[in-house]
């Protein structure tokens, strides 16, 4: 059975998003449980998550949910702006909401280290190179 499409594809903010995530080397999208996820061989981004014990698709239908580097995660936990979202939380992952205002660039340092946690070494070069 699918998942039902819980995105839009004219989303500006998901735009926005998908051009972060693309431009990092060997990057490429596919929707995963209705959701946009970015890859290379390992999901290093994801669009839209929901909460443990709320499964509202509307509040953080528009997030980034990323794993973050380890000693920062503490950090996340003390702003409003970041969650634990379900299925992915207890393993590391969190989401941060971009249905407010957006530091897109902090936005893509999020996804930069990320894509660094998940992506082969060579392709971590490549990055490197630019």
């Amino acid at each position: 059975m699918s998942h039902p499409k819980m995105f839009d594809d004219a989303d500006p903010v998901l735009a926005k998003l998908r051009a972060i995530c693309l431009a990092l080397p060997g990057a490429d999208v596919k929707v995963s449980h209705g959701r946009p996820s970015f890859f290379t061989k390992k999901i290093f981004a994801g669009y839209g998550a929901v909460v443990k014990g709320d499964h509202d698709r509307d509040r953080y239908r528009q997030s980034l949910v990323f794993l973050p580097h380890v000693d920062e995660a503490p950090a996340f936990e003390q702003d409003d702006r970041f969650f634990t979202p379900a299925y992915w939380g207890p393993y590391g992952w969190i989401g941060l909401d971009l249905g407010g205002v957006v530091d897109w660039q902090e936005v893509s340092e999020l996804v930069e280290d990320s894509y660094r946690a998940t992506a082969a070494k060579r392709l971590i070069a490549e990055l490197d190179r630019r």
